[in-house]
């Protein structure tokens, strides 16, 4: 019997590591090893501090979950590891799964996907963001030439930034408060700038801030006939915009984008297995280094998590930390 330890959230600002004993796997599954694990600290801020809304509970699950919302919960998406046994096109190589935090798992091999040669383990943590980030390209139908602009400079504005300065003569210009992000942003071919300073007359507005201000702030900046992509989730928030302004008469968009569903402009072209094979492919760029950190072992994971999550107002947020598992 394998014994595997993982990581659960046990109390607001709790989380402790647990023993368990897997039971033996299933023909249609995979036995893994977690190599490394990305932290989404805008989703698992929301669970370590137990407010996940309740009317969301079935929503927020994560494919691979074990417990529920509020505690003690297991969660976690973003894991990176090698076959130890399984389907034999799987057997000893490197996969990315939706699992939580934990050293050894068992997963159904259809949602294992390999990861390509040319993307390191640390990178490949990003599988989820990118997914997402792709699937919001999918959802704007971007055009060459096109003014864009990303609110919110996270990990998936800066994704969306990325594979957006990859269209030719797309003028791209993520906004965020965070200076720190400048860097950042310009390595990953975008321009950025404050909110203050936010260009206007964009004709394509991704707002991925999870701030209500940032949509309000998409609607003034958006040219005659725009569309505006929300990429942020605001739970059970209620979210008041100016409609009754220039929202009519400029004709725009206001247009949802969740991962949950492949975009409807690539439904019925691409499966979720099929997605996700594209999404790891774009993380071979080594520019994508500047996203990941600052790493954490996983014995470490309960006390530094709390910090990760709600740094202290005078450290830098990571953007995605990365949990790493020993040799």
């Amino acid at each position: 019997m394998t014994k595997a330890r993982a990581l659960w959230t046990i109390a607001p600002g709790v989380a402790e590591l647990r023993s368990e004993a897997l039971p033996a796997r299933a023909p249609d599954q995979v036995l893994a090893r977690m190599l490394a694990s990305g932290i989404s600290r805008g989703t698992e801020r929301l669970v370590l501090a137990g407010k996940v809304p309740e009317n969301q509970w079935g929503v927020m699950r994560c494919p691979l979950q074990a417990g529920d919302f509020p505690f003690p919960v297991k969660y976690g998406y973003s894991a990176v590891a090698r076959v130890i046994e399984g389907p034999a096109e799987l057997q000893g190589t490197r996969v990315f799964c939706l699992h939580p935090h934990q050293d050894i798992f068992l997963a159904p091999a259809a949602m294992s996907s390999p990861i390509p040669d040319t993307v390191p383990d640390h990178r490949a943590v990003l599988g989820a963001n990118m997914e997402t980030a792709l699937n919001i390209l999918w959802d704007a139908e971007p055009l060459a030439g096109e003014r864009a602009l990303v609110i919110g400079a996270g990990v998936v504005g800066l994704l969306v930034a990325y594979l957006l300065a990859r269209i030719p003569a797309m003028a791209v210009t993520i906004i965020d408060p965070d200076a720190s992000r400048r860097a950042i942003a310009e390595k990953l071919g975008a321009t950025f700038a404050s909110p203050e300073a936010a260009p206007t007359d964009q004709e394509l507005i991704i707002h991925a801030s999870a701030n209500p201000a940032g949509l309000r702030q998409a609607l003034q900046c958006a040219a005659f006939e725009a569309r505006i992509i929300e990429a942020s989730w605001f739970g059970a928030q209620e979210v008041a915009l100016p409609l009754g302004e220039a929202f009519h008469s400029r004709r725009l968009r206001l247009i949802s984008s969740q991962v949950g569903a492949v975009a409807p402009a690539m439904r019925g072209r691409r499966s979720f297995g099929q997605r996700m094979a594209q999404a790891l492919g774009l993380l071979a760029d080594p520019a994508l280094e500047a996203l990941i950190g600052p790493a954490t072992s996983f014995d470490d994971l309960p006390q530094a998590l709390p910090g990760l999550l709600n740094p202290a107002p005078s450290q830098p947020a990571p953007l995605c930390p990365l949990v790493t598992y020993g040799a």
